[in-house]
């Protein structure tokens, strides 16, 4: 009986420290992750990436509903629930999308490095923050009713965690330090496990079109912003990820506002 279950308990038990160390990277929620935990943790972690990133946008598409329970104009919603999912997570990858815009403004790749590393914020990057952050709350608006709107944040919030992983396979890392290279490169198995699980939240919370529709836009924002990535900057850093990261929301964002009534 012991050699049965030892099998599952491993596996139940992985999964849940994954989680923890997904959480712990990727929010500011209580995750604790037992034991020791390195930077090269997250590699394997990230197949638990789409699970935080639902659970994100489950509590921020959750303060866009009350909100819209209150009778708020729906622009004032979409923005009280990108402010909840920037509570969440720090606005880890609202940064990273705007070292990311700074740095496209160097000269030549260590200049645009060098950029990406000061941690003021230019010209460029705050001008990337207001339009995409404007872009994900007009459109979030103008969704037909907050429940939709919440299916948005669910599968947009998962997709685009998902895809993140398939940056670090496609392009070196950019640097020989920081935490993009530190973090080390994710295995196929461990990235498709993450982009299976984003799939089938995507489709659970929006349907069969819309969710595929979704995960179309993830890959081609993931495409993007690493051919972007590979010629202005060599490959990715823990900026670029959050760039990806970024995009694919917005890009997913638009499909579904493109595709809904």
């Amino acid at each position: 009986m012991d050699d049965q279950t030892t099998p599952i308990t491993r596996l139940f038990s992985g999964w849940l420290h994954d989680i923890a160390v997904a959480g712990a990277f990727l929010t500011r929620l209580p995750f604790r992750p037992g034991g020791n935990v390195h930077a090269s943790d997250l590699s394997r972690a990230m197949r638990a990436f789409p699970l935080i990133g639902a659970l994100i946008g489950g509590i921020a598409g959750g303060g866009l509903w009350l909100a819209a329970q209150a009778d708020l104009h729906p622009l004032a919603c979409a923005f009280i629930g990108l402010i909840v999912a920037a509570g969440i997570t720090g606005a880890l990858h609202e940064d990273g999308l705007a070292d990311v815009a700074d740095g496209m403004g160097g000269y030549d790749r260590a200049r645009r490095l060098e950029i990406m590393r000061d941690s003021r914020s230019g010209a460029f990057g705050v001008l990337a923050l207001i339009l995409a952050i404007g872009l994900k709350a007009a459109i979030l608006a103008g969704l037909p009713g907050p429940g939709l709107a919440w299916g948005a944040f669910v599968a947009a919030a998962a997709l685009s965690r998902a895809v993140m992983p398939v940056c670090m396979i496609m392009l070196p890392p950019a640097r020989e330090d920081g935490l993009g290279q530190g973090a080390g490169r994710p295995e196929m198995l461990e990235i498709g496990q993450g982009l299976v699980i984003g799939g089938i939240v995507a489709i659970a919370v929006l349907g069969w079109g819309l969710g595929l529709g979704a995960m179309l836009a993830a890959l081609i924002a993931v495409l993007l912003i690493g051919w972007l990535a590979r010629a202005l900057f060599g490959g990715y850093t823990g900026d670029v990820l959050g760039a990806v990261q970024q995009s694919a929301e917005i890009f997913i964002f638009i499909v579904v506002g493109a595709i809904l009534p």
